[in-house]
């Protein structure tokens, strides 16, 4: 051989050794690149756990949102009050565990449906909130805030045109009551002991929390609140960057297959996310900084996160199976109900391509106004989920314009904490 030849192998070789130490230097930033969007969205389990734990100290929790309900005298201030209670107790099982308990306490079925329709609102507003990770780029908010709230829209909507119905004609009321009979002795189907995201998140937030009580009674539910949302600001914000790095090629692909693909497979995709972390509010926020990322369009969000509404009531209808006894058929009958008024509004809106269209239209107008100005985005999150609904509130305890039955219904000796205690002690959820 002749040393040009050597001289030319001797390249080729070293040219050789390069790529693959380029493709493996490639291949392990790729992992370190996923590692880095696995942990932050643990970080973002744990803060959205820190804003809820923070809400829910300063509330009341359950107890809040009995007091709340007190002055729930019709069902449009039904609605109202579960929205606020919802919103500002940020547990849903503890919400749950206040209707599950009035009914079992002998508050009409009816009066407690509207209740159950403004929780399902309420229950929106920390996957607005995630949005706002994205303030400060024009393009990537109004992205985010749209998929954050078609959800809302979606709620609304909803409300607008079963809450007549159901005044009416109470189609929920009696279909829930005569399925839940079949559901009675049943079986325990709860999934509180498959609830891994509970198991892996709750200890850390318990220690944040307990930390944080160091401080004076008076400031530490509100010291909770404020390091929650700049969590979850923060973490929102870290994953949008972090994703557009690993969301191509293969991996895009496979996400635009389970979502992306059509609507029905996005709906069916956010109803098994939700049934495995047992959180539509945990799924419908982890969708928030992929649509800011522009991974997905609204139109893919959209379906996913019905799916995710869906997912929920099942969840609790699964768990109400298992309460025993003399309250089970109260745990069932509301979970139906929960569960009915989702699944009948996803069918409607499916069913008719103008009304499908609508809360995107919404969402997207909202999101185009909130780019323009910030203003409209703390107007409405402020007005639609505390001030509109406080307001009521406030007038109708200015006025003391309480509702005899729910007061009935929590004064019933024994029943009502009974109820309570064992729907909170079986993981009944309504998220």
């Amino acid at each position: 051989m002749s040393s040009k030849e050597a001289g030319g192998s001797d390249a080729a070789v070293s040219q050789g050794v390069a790529g693959d130490t380029k493709e493996e230097v490639s291949d392990i930033q790729r992992v370190v690149q996923w590692l880095s969007v696995l942990a932050l969205v643990y970080a973002l389990m744990i803060a959205v756990g820190v804003l809820s734990q923070g809400f829910r100290s300063v509330s009341g929790g359950a107890d809040g949102a009995a007091a709340i309900f007190e002055f729930a005298t019709n069902p449009i201030v039904g609605v109202l009050l579960g929205v606020l209670a919802t919103a500002l107790v940020q547990s849903s099982s503890a919400v749950t565990s206040v209707i599950v308990g009035l009914v079992g306490g002998g508050l009409p079925v009816a009066m407690a449906i509207p209740m159950i329709m403004g929780s399902n609102m309420g229950t929106t507003v920390t996957n607005t909130l995630a949005a706002l990770g994205n303030l400060r780029e024009d393009k990537a908010f109004n992205r985010s805030f749209s998929a954050a709230t078609v959800h809302d829209f979606f709620n609304l909507f909803t409300i607008l045109i079963f809450l007549p119905i159901e005044m009416l004609f109470h189609p929920l009321e009696r279909l829930a009551a005569w399925l839940a009979t079949f559901f009675q002795g049943s079986g325990d189907a709860s999934m509180r002991d498959y609830d891994f995201i509970r198991t892996i998140t709750r200890p850390v937030i318990n220690e944040i929390r307990d930390l944080i009580r160091l401080l004076p009674d008076e400031i530490n539910g509100f010291v909770m609140i404020v390091v929650g949302i700049a969590a979850v600001l923060g973490v929102v914000y870290a994953l949008n960057k972090s994703l557009k790095a690993v969301m191509t090629g293969k991996a895009q692909r496979v996400f635009n297959a389970a979502v992306g693909k059509s609507a029905a497979l996005a709906v069916l995709s956010g109803l098994v996310v939700t049934l495995i972390v047992q959180s539509s509010t945990l799924t419908t926020v982890l969708i928030v900084p992929m649509a800011g990322a522009g991974l997905f369009t609204l139109a893919q969000v959209y379906p996913f996160t019905l799916g995710a509404n869906l997912g929920t009531p099942i969840t609790a209808l699964l768990a109400a199976t298992a309460v025993t006894g003399e309250y089970e058929l109260f745990a069932l009958q509301i979970a139906l109900v929960h569960l009915l008024y989702n699944g009948f509004g996803v069918a409607l809106f499916a069913a008719i391509p103008p009304l499908w269209r609508l809360p995107m239209q919404a969402a997207q107008a909202l999101a185009n106004g909130a780019e323009r100005s910030r203003l409209v985005v703390f107007g409405y999150i402020l007005g639609v989920f505390f001030v509109l609904p406080g307001l009521v509130f406030a007038a109708q305890s200015f006025f003391g314009n309480k509702s005899p039955e729910v007061l009935e219904a929590e004064h019933k000796e024994g029943v009502y904490e009974a109820v309570m205690k064992e729907i909170e002690e079986k993981g009944v959820e309504i998220e």
